[in-house]
């Protein structure tokens, strides 16, 4: 699974790859970490069919009976036909999430945090997260006041041998191609969960590693607790 990631590219460079409009594009400042219930940048298709660049927030709500309600941050690709949590946006609100490295933990106390990214000839290539989206109506905290919000999840799949390496459970769903983009987007629904699938491990790195809860992108932090590779 998810629960960490970074976009660190600028708006020009989203809109470029994915296509976006000048006048679809939200102007948005790179995250060098973007956690559950954190706004981040989405490309998906309007009313008309162009795809526009926009802000939601990451994570469905679950509702839970006497607790606070769950943001559930990732799609298993092995429940996404099935589940009725899941389904309907998988057939109507499909999204790409761009980002720039992902991050997972591994199995340590305190755990160290390990960052991936797909090689390129920049230090952090743009890529995709398939992605759903649905519009929110109601609370987010405990006992507190509806809200009405755009959210957003990703798809996981098996894990491929370098993110096993760290994480034995489930890893991102990567997507890098404008083919496959245009898939995810518009295709029919078997075209796009062909696509849920591990990447080569060939194909991408660990950049960074140690207790940074950040992608610092070539910049050592102070205290000395992350190491770029």
């Amino acid at each position: 699974m998810c629960n960490l990631y970074s976009q660190t590219r600028n708006v020009e460079a989203i809109r470029r790859l994915f296509r976006v409009p000048h006048n679809r594009a939200t102007l948005l400042d790179p995250r060098p970490a973007i956690f559950p219930g954190y706004e981040a940048p989405i490309v998906s298709r309007a009313d008309d069919g162009e795809r526009e660049l926009v802000s939601m927030s990451w994570g469905f709500v679950l509702l839970q009976d006497g607790k606070a309600p769950r943001r559930v941050t990732n799609v298993r690709d092995d429940k996404i036909l099935s589940s009725r949590f899941w389904k309907p946006s998988f057939e109507k609100r499909r999204c790409l999430v761009p980002a720039s490295s992902y991050c997972e933990p591994n199995g340590e106390k305190p755990a160290s945090w390990f960052w991936f990214a797909v090689n390129g000839d920049e230090d952090r290539r743009l890529f995709a997260f398939p992605g759903i989206w649905q519009r929110w109506k109601g609370p987010i905290k405990k006992d507190g006041p509806n809200v009405d919000i755009d959210v957003y999840s990703f798809v996981t799949t098996k894990p491929n041998a370098l993110t096993d390496s760290i994480n034995h459970e489930r890893m991102p769903v990567l997507l890098t191609e404008v083919e496959e983009f245009e898939t995810w987007l518009t295709g029919s629904t078997e075209a796009a969960f062909a696509l849920a699938r591990s990447f080569d491990p060939a194909k991408m790195r660990i950049v960074q590693s140690g207790k940074t809860k950040m992608d610092l992108l070539g910049k050592a932090g102070d205290d000395g607790t992350a190491t770029l590779l």
